[in-house]
């Protein structure tokens, strides 16, 4: 190998100005590293960022997306005739003898008045313009306090000299704070005794033989109603107000009813907006394609009328 001939000085300035390169080098390798790894570690893989909530109405396009929404509980092979509803009744909840006979018993009769009704839009045209169109044989009302709808149908039902049998679905227990505002039914031992106010306002109405509570919640209910083989050619929806309740309570009734009837409920025009009632009927009309009327402060869905795109 030939001897470096250049000065000492020379040679040591350029020895250097290598080491300094080489260093200036590794350390811009080991910062780009670092910021690879930085970013690699505090920015998830592409696909496992979270995607925005689709609209509600998209929803409705992509069946696989409300499948843990279905309500797929089992029901009867085929419906009961009309005519065995109140009997089937009878016998799966009031062991085959009339919730009505002997009532009230003598310790509860100083605690419930004559007759106490209360409800809201519960004497709406909307329960004569469909009674009269349906003319149903078997009506089930979603959410019934009080009565008052119940017992409006069936004075309407009497005034078009219909025979129809009416089942109140409802737990008959309010909501919690509702004595807030009903101080006068009364409570004995924790007990609120709306069920028991209820059955006396039919009785005082002459409609025991129109009327039947069916005293559990609207879930339990319904998904039994559909095991029994009952079902409704008129159904209203007014319990829970809140999306996740009323769009329950649409879906299994819509099991329950016969071809071509009619599903209606209350409080479609609220304050809640697309946040209640109304975000569950839209959401339910358009997966069935459906087409929504109202009828005062009421949604009605006919099935026997599909929406034209």
């Amino acid at each position: 190998m030939k001897e470096d001939q250049r000065p000492l000085q020379q040679r040591n300035k350029s020895n250097t100005s290598k080491l300094f390169t080489r260093s200036a080098a590794y350390v811009v390798l080991v910062l780009l590293s670092y910021t690879l790894g930085y970013l690699s570690h505090t920015s998830p893989p592409q696909q496992q960022q979270l995607q925005p909530p689709s609209p509600v109405f998209q929803l409705a396009d992509s069946p696989s997306q409300l499948d843990n929404f279905r309500v797929t509980a089992p029901c009867a092979n085929s419906p009961l005739p009309p005519h065995l509803v109140f009997p089937t009744i009878l016998d799966r909840v009031f062991n085959g003898a009339s919730p009505y006979s002997n009532f009230p018993p003598p310790y509860l009769s100083s605690f419930l008045k004559q007759k106490r009704i209360k409800g809201w839009g519960s004497y709406g045209a909307v329960f004569q313009h469909l009674i009269k169109r349906v003319k149903p044989q078997v009506i089930i009302e979603v959410g019934t306090f009080l009565g008052a709808s119940a017992l409006h149908m069936v004075n309407v039902t009497r005034e078009l000299r219909l025979q129809t049998q009416i089942l109140c679905l409802d737990d008959f227990r309010g909501w919690p704070g509702f004595r807030d505002r009903f101080k006068d039914i009364k409570m004995i031992n924790g007990d609120v005794l709306l069920f028991q106010q209820f059955m006396q306002n039919v009785i005082y109405f002459n409609a025991t033989g129109s009327v039947l509570p069916v005293p559990f919640s609207t879930a339990s209910g319904l998904e039994k109603l559909c095991e029994w083989g009952i079902t409704a050619d008129l159904i209203e929806i007014d319990a829970g107000h809140d999306f996740i309740s009323a769009w329950g309570d649409i879906n299994r009734a819509y099991r329950i009813l016969r071809p071509g009837g009619v599903i209606f409920g209350h409080d479609y025009f609220t304050k809640a907006d697309n946040r209640g009632v109304r975000r569950a009927v839209n959401l339910f009309a358009q997966m069935k394609n459906l087409k929504i009327q109202t009828d005062g402060q009421h949604w009605v869905l006919d099935t026997s009328v599909a929406k034209h795109n």
